[in-house]
This record gives C-alpha cells, structure tokens and sequence, in this order.
C-alpha cells in the first residue's frame, strides 16, 4: 500500500512538472514538417497527400510501400498512444505509472492474451507477413529518426524501442478482448447467493422478458478490468446499409456509428490508400494495419460489436491438478521494486480464480477463450478491402475469429448484406445458458463454428439491413448471452423505412437522432400513476416538473428541459424503490435501467404512489432553476491523464453539453443520476459512403486526427461533429489530388 500510495505521489509530481512544461502547440505546418523525408525502407518515392485536417492519402507503386508508408502514417499521427497502448497489451503499465499498475499488469499477464501470437505468426500468409514486416519497418523508422517525441515519452519514460511484428499481433489481440469478460468476472463472485438462478436469469434476457426495453447502464466499476479493457473492448456501435432501391441514386449506401471511449487522442483515424491491390479508404484503430470500416471501389464495409460468447468460464475438477503448470513473471516498476507472481494455467486456460478479485470460494476456475486459438483476423481484413463482391467478402471473413462482429455490406449494384465474422464454440443452442461451465466433453469446443455456420442475411425484402448489439436471430450455436437492448435498432429500423429515398444527408440526420422511445413510453406510464393521485398536492415548482413531462418529446436534445426532468425523476423514484445495492448488481450487465424499470412497474402500487410522491419533490429540488439537459449531460475532450485529481484539468480540451443518452442512436452512455455527470463512452466516429459516387465518403471523429496533444488537429473536428458536418474523403487520385493541399513524399 505504501508503495502504491508513493508512485501515485511520483505520478502525480510528474504530470504537473509536465504540465508546467507543456511544449508548446504545433501548426498542421509544423507537424507535417518534423515528417521524416529520407531514408525510408521504400523501394520508391512514395506521396502522402494530407488535407487540412491531417487525414492522409498514399499513392504508392507497390503493396510493399504501401504497408511502410501506413506504419509512418499511425507513427506520425499516435505514436504517443500506440506506444502505451503496446505496453499496456503486454501488461507492462507499472513500467510506466508505477506499482499502482501492478493489479492490471498481473491481470493482463494471467490472460495471456498473446498465448497465440507465435502461432499466428507462423502460420501467416506470405503477403501478410510481408505486410506487417512493411508496416513495422515503417513505424520504426519513423519512431528512430523523427527529432522531437510526442510528450507520453518524456511522462512516462519510454525508450525508443523498436517494434516487432508480434507487438502489432499481441496489440491486436488486447484489443480483441472480450465485451463480456467484466460481467462474466463480477457474476462470478455471486454465484453464492441465494437468489443466483433468479439474477442469472434477468440479467441475461432484460431485452427479451422486461416490461419496458432497457436503456445501456454506464460500464460497471471493476476496477482493474476497467482500466485495462475499457478502453480496447469494442462494446457498441449503430450500422446500416440501405439497398438502391430505396436509395435515391439507385447503388446502395452504408452508414456506421461506432461506441468506444471518450477520450483524446481517440480511438479511431481516418486513412485512403491506393496502390497496384489496394484502394480505399476508411477508419483504422491506431496500431492496427487495415481499414476496419470504410470502402473500396466496389462496396462498403461497416460493423457493430457481437457481444459473442467467445469465452468460457470452467470449472476445474479436482482431478484436473495433474494438467495444471506454473508459471513466474516478474512485473517492473518505476520508482519500485520488481514483483514476482506465480502464474497458474491449465489445457482449458488461464486460471483467473488465483486473482485476488475474483475468488471464487474455492472453486478452480479457468478462462478458455476463442483468442487464445490461431486465427487470422489482418489477413481477413486486408482480404476484405480488396474484395470485389459480397461472396468474396464473406469468404475473406472465415479466418475472423476475434473479436465477434455483425459485418455489413453495400455495394455499387445496390445489393446489401450482413453476416457475422466470429469463430464461436458450437454450443447447444437448447441448453440452458450456465455462467460456468465444467470441462469435458459436450461443452461444444470440439466444433468451433466459423462464419459461414452462422445467420447472415441479403438483400432482404424490407431493402435494408441494421445493427445495434443486439440479440441475434436464433441459428444452430449460441451467439452470445449479453445483449444491448433493442431500442436502437427498433429506432434505426423505423427510421430507415421512413426514410424513401434514402440520402446521403438523411443517413447523417439518423446517425445525429437522439429520441429515445422507451423513455417516452415510460414517461407517459408516469404520468398516468400522478393522473391517478387526485390527493397529490403539487406546489409551483412540482407542476413545472410535471408539465414539463407531458410536452417532451422523447428526445434528448442539449437544450431539453423535459429530458432533464424524466432523469431526475426516474432517479428520485428508483431511489425510493430499488436498494442500492440491487441497483448496483443490474449495473453489472446491459439492462440496468430495464431491470429498475421492472421492479418500479411491479411494486405494490401503494408504496409506488408514496415513493412517486417524495420522488417527485426531490426531482423539483434537484432542477434547482431552469436547467437543460446539456447543463447536467456532458462531453470532456481530454486526454486519460485527465482523470487525475487536481492536476488532471491541464489534460483537458473542453467540456461540452452533449445531446444524447445511452440508448439513443447519438449515443454518449451515462448512468441513472440527478448530479452532473461526463460521459465517457459514445459515439466516437462517423462514416457514411454512397456506393453511387467513389468520392461521396464522409468521415468525422469526436476529436481529430493528431495525437500530438494541443496540436492544430487534436480536436479540429469536434466542430464538425458538433453541428453534424463530416469531411470529404473521395477515392479517385484527381479528387485527391483537388482537395489535399499538403504533400509529403518519403524518399528511398
């Protein structure tokens, strides 16, 4: 305890000495000039064209170029984030903050996410090894030769050290983690209590069996798995692809929203490329070498998270000790000593039960997860971006094991489709689900089922397909047990049968869409229950509350007064009907609201009316004048160092209202709370492209391009997002070549 008290002690004093000696900005001109021009590992000149935004495009004359020149792009744009985000996948955080990384550092190494990295390695397709060896070569010149570091070095005292093929694979397998590991790890510590098969159960079907559909709870505070996952777990996204006969060009049109964290520099950066295979553009994750969302000249790919069941929890019998082995690590730390932990695994997985936090009392408990099996998720991906229809992209998502997606598709010929890129054990869809399960067989890993085992769906009659994670149609395996709720989608699929034709401008009014039905719904049931208390005796400023409720519109607008209202009631009265700590148990998973919702609508009526009576006092306290939804609802733009007491506020951009909940289409996630509050996860990009025009892509991030923080294009686009503008991205080199005004060649 002493230790970590004096690293945290050391961590703050660096931050604040650093913020006392922040470098100074830097112009979109500085920073393309500290490019290095010379000396590059091409074997000919290679053009970056940037626009005023720092979004780059590369023309180069061969693949091999290709896959340096994107190493140099997410080197130049985030070298400070790939950098901590590499240590941090190789559970190596303590190097950096101290001993109080040691719980996430232990916790990473258990995992094991890396445990099939050399497998993968090996059995690599030649032009993906040459693709990756390129992108590193790349990154690593950049990393060597650039003159001025961005200030994560000088913060958290890293080496220049050089990044091998394995790093990119064990980073994309950290960021393949599973959505579902920090409900299963909480869950797992309730399995004892008595009303466990009841819990169970809610928590696993409150967008199938709830009164009202939930709306997402803010992600629940496990400390250490929050920490390390949040910000590389993909939990959410909205995605939808319009078929040309509904469009007005008549080619179809593809439009994603993906969920992550809130946070600068941001989790995404928009990139184009052309070279003799490859020519597209789209959204890549820092790190990563291929367009996870974007287009070609043939069609459009976009995704949603599955929230597949990739992983088990196992129950180890006693006789398993024999297969049991041990490992030692040992965990470096700045400004500490070395610890040592010993590390136990077994043929199912990684013991996790041996972690302080997740006791299991007694039990052996194993982790097997999908990732911790050979697959080939970039060779998939670089296969999709030069797929030229919709059979060759389902084909080039069979090796897509991790982590499980809803896969959409959109073409030129106007044909849309989604499929599932996932590899998932082939478990009995007719079993009952089982938070832990027992080793043996009939547990469905001796068939893993691939992609083309699971539903898909083309061209269907409504002439759309949608996504918003949630629950899948029923198939031959179990998708998966945590589900968002249905709201979204039901919003998306009401919107777009609405929408004929369908326009680019129409996709970008739904991807900004902030009512929220079940709010309404909930609402007007509200309502009803004050209807039936003539006796209630409501002063001036409980009327304002009720009379605000009944002109809302469901919508939650920043400058909402009737939004704010509902929050605060429905705070107030779940207060007054839920415990806190059942309200802190429906945290746990997707459904927190549903579940309250629940158990207000089935409570006994006369205590509901006493409760909604004090409830609704309190919720006109707590108005307290007359705010907005936007007053309470916010955004911060900052970087994670943010979060520090104190010395966090030099991290920090801006503090924004924000439109928004967490089940409306504009999605900035919140729990259920009177106080003001800043939301940390939400909709952090936008793409739109209409297959009828190459150059009709449009892209915006909550933030910018430059992770160089204070930078010109650190935040340059949360104007843009803010009153729904996008930027420009075509494909064709002559529109390029109109609309980026900057140029940087890297030269042999």
């Amino acid at each position: 305890m002493i230790d970590r008290l004096a690293g945290m002690a050391l961590l703050f004093a660096s931050v604040a000495l650093r913020a006392i000696r922040r470098r100074r900005p830097r112009t979109l001109a500085e920073r393309l000039a500290a490019f290095p021009d010379k000396g590059w590992p091409v074997s000919a000149p290679v053009a970056i064209h940037w626009d005023d935004h720092h979004i780059p495009f590369i023309e180069t004359a061969s693949d091999d170029d290709l896959a340096v020149a994107l190493g140099a792009i997410h080197a130049h744009l985030r070298l400070g984030q790939i950098e901590v985000a590499r240590r941090l996948s190789q559970g190596r955080l303590a190097e950096m903050i101290g001993s109080i990384g040691f719980p996430v550092d232990r916790l990473i190494r258990t995992l094991d996410m890396a445990r099939a990295v050399s497998d993968v390695q090996r059995q690599l397709p030649d032009e993906t090894r040459r693709w990756l060896d390129g992108f590193v070569r790349g990154l690593n010149h950049y990393l060597i030769t650039v003159a001025e570091l961005p200030e994560e070095f000088a913060l958290f005292r890293l080496r220049r050290e050089p990044w091998r093929v394995t790093d990119v694979l064990t980073l994309g397998r950290f960021v393949s983690a599973d959505v579902t590991w920090m409900a299963q790890f909480q869950l797992l510590r309730l399995r004892q209590r008595p009303d466990w098969p009841a819990l169970w159960h809610r928590l696993t079907n409150h967008d199938i069996a709830s009164t009202v559909s939930p709306s997402l709870a803010s992600t629940a505070r496990f400390a250490p798995l929050a920490i390390a996952l949040v910000a590389a777990v993909r939990a959410g996204s909205n995605s939808f692809a319009v078929g040309g006969s509904r469009t007005s060009g008549g080619a179809a049109l593809l439009a994603s929203d993906p969920h992550l964290p809130l946070l600068l520099p941001g989790p995404w950066l928009i990139a184009g490329f052309r070279s003799p295979s490859y020519h597209a553009v789209g959204l890549m994750i820092p790190g990563i070498p291929f367009i996870a969302l974007g287009r070609n000249r043939w069609f459009a790919w976009g995704g949603t998270s599955l929230h597949a069941a990739s992983s088990d929890l196992v129950a180890l019998p006693d006789t398993a000790s024999p297969d049991i082995r041990h490992r030692e690590v040992t965990i470096r730390a700045r400004w500490s000593r070395p610890r040592k932990y010993r590390i136990r695994e077994s043929a199912w997985g990684p013991i996790v039960s041996d972690l302080p936090w997740l006791r299991s009392h007694g039990a052996t408990v194993a982790m097997r997860w999908i990732g911790h099996r050979t697959s080939d998720e970039i060779t998939a991906m670089l296969r999709v971006s030069r797929s030229r229809n919709l059979q060759e992209f389902r084909t080039a998502l069979d090796s897509f094991a991790v982590p499980g997606q809803n896969m959409l598709y959109a073409d030129a010929q106007g044909h849309v489709g989604k499929v599932i890129a996932a590899h998932l054990p082939g478990r009995n869809p007719l079993a009952a689900p089982e938070l832990l399960t027992t080793a043996g067989a009939g547990d469905g890993w001796s068939k893993i089922a691939t992609g083309k085992d699971l539903p898909a769906t083309f061209d269907p009659p409504s002439g759309f397909v949608a996504s918003a994670n949630e629950r899948p149609e029923d198939g031959n395996v179990v998708v998966g047990y945590h589900f968002s709720p249905p709201d979204r989608r039901r919003r998306l699929d009401g919107l777009l049968a609405g929408h004929v034709p369908l326009s680019v401008e129409s996709a970008m009014a739904i991807q900004r869409d902030v009512h929220w039905a079940t709010a309404a719904a909930q609402r007007d049931q509200i309502l009803s229950w004050i209807d039936q208390m003539p006796s209630l005796r409501q002063l001036p400023y409980q009327r304002r509350i009720v009379e605000l409720l009944r002109c809302w519109d469901g919508g939650y607008a920043e400058n909402s007064a009737g939004a704010l209202s509902f929050e605060l009631l429905s705070y107030h009265l779940a207060g007054r009907l839920v415990s806190r700590r059942q309200r802190r148990l429906y945290r746990i998973g997707w459904g927190t609201r549903a579940l309250i919702w629940d158990d207000i609508v089935t409570a006994e009526p006369a205590i509901r009316q006493r409760a909604l009576q004090q409830a609704l006092r309190a919720a006109a306290r707590s108005m307290n004048g007359r705010p907005t939804w936007g007053d309470r609802h916010r955004v911060r733009l900052a970087h994670p160092l943010s979060m520090l007491p104190g010395i966090g506020r030099a991290y920090r951009l801006a503090d924004l209202p924000s439109p928004g909940s967490s089940e409306t289409l504009l999605k900035t996630a919140h729990p259920l709370t009177a106080r003001g509050h800043v939301s940390r996860f939400g909709s952090s990009a936008r793409h739109i492209s209409d297959l009828g025009d190459p150059d009709a892509n449009f892209f915006a991030l909550m933030g910018g391009q430059d992770g160089w923080f204070g930078s010109d294009t650190c935040a340059d686009q949360v104007a843009l997002w803010r009153r729904g503008a996008y930027v420009r991205l075509p494909l064709r080199p002559e529109a390029v070549a109109a609309s980026f005004a900057h140029r940087v060649d890297l030269l042999p």
